[in-house]
C-alpha cells in the first residue's frame, strides 16, 4: 500500500502551508528521513523529510499552492509496489484565479462538490482574524484552498474586490448631486494593490521566489494590522568597545568562536525585558499573551532571504552561552541546517542592522510579538560629557512596537534599560 504524506503541523498555531519546491519527482526514489519537499508558512520556511523509503508515485499538490495542515500532498510507494508513471498522476490541487465577482470559481474536477461542502464555514484562526479586519464574510467567499478551504489570499483578494467597488461608488457619487444629508458611513479597511511597475526593453524581468513571496506576505500582513510606534535613543558605548578589544583574542581561543557585539545586545535586552514584561508579549486578537519564557529572535540575512531563528530561554545565558548560541544559529541558518524547533516559539525580535554600516533604521515587527529593536553601527564622534568635549564610541538603539499593547512610556522604560545596560559596561566587566 503507498504511503500518503500530508501537509505536517510547522509550529504553534499554523494552520496551513505552502509548497515551496518539491526536492523529489514522480519516479524518485527516496529515504526514510531524507527530504522530500520545502514548505512555506507564516511561521517557518523548512525541508519535510520523507517519512518512509520508496520511491514517489503521486504528487497531489504542486509548488506554489497552499493548503491546509493535514491535506495530503502526495504518495509514496515503499519497495516491492508498482509506481504509477508521471502520466498517470493525479490532477495537483492548484489555485485559481478570482472571478469578476470578487471570488474564486471552483476548478472542474478537483474535489467533488460534497467535499467542498463539508469545508464551508471552517476556517483557520489567521483567516477569521483576517476576515474580521477587512470586513469580509468568508462564507460569501469561494475558497481555493483543498477541498474548497478559504485561504487569507482568498480573503485578500475579495478584499481588493470589494475595494473596487466603493471605488466605483465614490466615482459615481461624484457626478451625482450631493445628498441633502449626508451620513457617515463606515468602510472597513481593505488591501491595496500596488502600482504596476514600468518595464522597458533594457530591464531584466527577476522571477519572485516563494521565500520572497512568503516574506512579502509576512512584511504586508505586519503593517497592513499592525498599528506601528517607532523611537530610538542613543548610548555611549565607549566601555563596551573596550572590553571587546580586551578579550576578543582570547575568547577567541578559548572558546572557539568570535566574540561580537551581537552577546552584549542580547544580554542587554534580556535585562531590559525582564524590566519591562510587557514587551515580551503577543497580540491574541482579544487578549494579550504575557509570555514567561524569554525566546529571542535574530534576524539573519541569507541568501535565501531572511530568517530569524530563536535563542531559546535566552535568560538563562551569560555572555559566553549567548556568543556561541548565536553564531551557531547564523551559521546553521545560512547552511540550510535549521530545524522546525530553531524557527518557533520567538517572544520578541533583535536585528543587528548595524552589521551592514546602517545607522538608523524603523524595522517590521514579527507579529504576533509586540515589538522589534536594532542595533545600529558604532561610531566614534564628538559628544559632551560633563562640560567638556569628548570623542566616545556611540551607538543608536532603535525599537518598533505595536502601540495596541504597549505604550511610549513603556517603549521608553525598555530602550532606557538597554541603554543603561550597555552603558554600565566597562573594561572590567566579567563575561563569565
Amino acid at each position: 500500500m503507498a504511503e500518503t504524506v500530508r501537509m505536517p503541523q510547522l509550529g504553534e498555531s499554523v494552520t496551513e502551508g505552502t509548497i515551496g519546491q518539491w526536492l523529489k519527482k514522480v519516479g524518485d526514489t527516496v529515504e526514510k528521513y531524507e527530504s522530500l519537499l520545502e514548505v512555506l508558512t507564516d511561521k517557518v520556511n523548512a525541508e519535510v523529510p520523507s517519512p518512509v523509503a520508496g520511491t514517489v508515485s503521486k504528487i497531489l499538490v504542486e509548488e506554489g499552492t497552499t493548503v491546509a495542515i493535514g491535506t495530503p500532498i502526495c504518495e509514496i510507494a515503499v519497495e516491492g509496489e508498482e509506481t504509477p508513471t508521471a502520466t498517470a498522476e493525479a490532477a495537483p490541487v492548484s489555485a485559481v484565479a478570482a472571478s469578476d465577482s470578487g471570488t474564486a470559481a471552483a476548478e472542474p474536477g478537483t474535489q467533488p462538490a460534497a467535499l467542498d461542502n463539508a469545508h464551508r464555514g471552517r476556517y483557520s484562526p489567521a483567516v477569521r482574524r483576517l476576515a474580521q479586519e477587512t470586513g469580509i464574510n468568508p462564507a460569501a467567499v469561494q475558497g481555493t484552498g483543498a477541498g474548497g478551504r478559504v485561504t487569507r489570499n482568498d480573503i485578500l483578494s475579495a478584499a481588493e474586490h470589494s475595494q473596487k467597488q466603493t471605488e466605483m461608488v465614490t466615482v459615481t457619487s461624484e457626478v451625482s448631486p450631493p445628498p441633502t444629508a449626508p451620513q457617515a458611513t463606515s468602510v472597513p479597511p481593505v488591501a491595496i494593490s500596488g502600482a504596476a511597475a514600468v518595464v522597458e526593453d533594457a530591464d531584466t524581468l527577476v522571477p519572485v521566489t516563494n521565500v520572497r513571496k512568503v516574506i512579502a506576505e509576512r512584511m504586508v500582513r505586519s503593517k497592513q494590522t499592525v498599528p506601528h510606534a517607532w523611537l530610538m535613543v542613543e548610548a555611549d558605548v565607549t566601555g563596551l568597545v573596550a572590553l571587546r578589544e580586551r578579550l576578543k583574542d582570547e575568547f577567541k581561543t578559548r572558546e572557539g568562536v568570535s566574540l561580537t557585539y551581537m552577546p552584549f545586545m542580547l544580554r542587554a535586552v534580556v535585562e531590559a525585558l525582564r524590566a519591562v514584561p510587557v514587551i515580551n508579549a503577543q497580540w491574541n486578537g482579544d487578549s494579550i499573551v504575557m509570555k514567561k519564557r524569554i525566546n529571542i529572535g535574530m534576524a539573519a540575512a541569507t541568501d535565501r532571504g531572511l530568517i530569524v531563528p530563536v535563542i531559546k530561554d535566552a535568560d538563562q545565558k551569560n555572555i559566553v552561552g549567548l556568543a556561541k548560541a548565536s553564531q551557531d544559529l547564523v551559521q546553521r541558518a545560512r547552511t540550510g541546517r535549521l530545524t522546525m524547533d530553531d524557527l518557533t516559539g520567538g517572544t520578541f525580535t533583535v536585528d543587528n542592522t548595524g552589521a551592514v554600516g546602517t545607522v538608523l533604521t524603523y524595522p517590521i515587527i514579527n507579529a504576533p510579538e509586540v515589538a522589534i529593536v536594532t542595533m545600529e553601527s558604532i561610531v566614534k564622534r564628538p559628544v559632551v560629557v560633563g562640560d567638556m568635549i569628548a570623542i566616545r564610541s556611540m551607538v543608536n538603539i532603535c525599537l518598533s512596537f505595536d502601540h495596541r499593547v504597549v505604550d511610549g512610556a513603556e517603549a521608553g522604560q525598555f530602550v532606557g534599560a538597554v541603554k543603561k545596560h550597555l552603558e554600565s559596561l566597562t573594561p572590567q566587566t566579567s563575561i563569565y
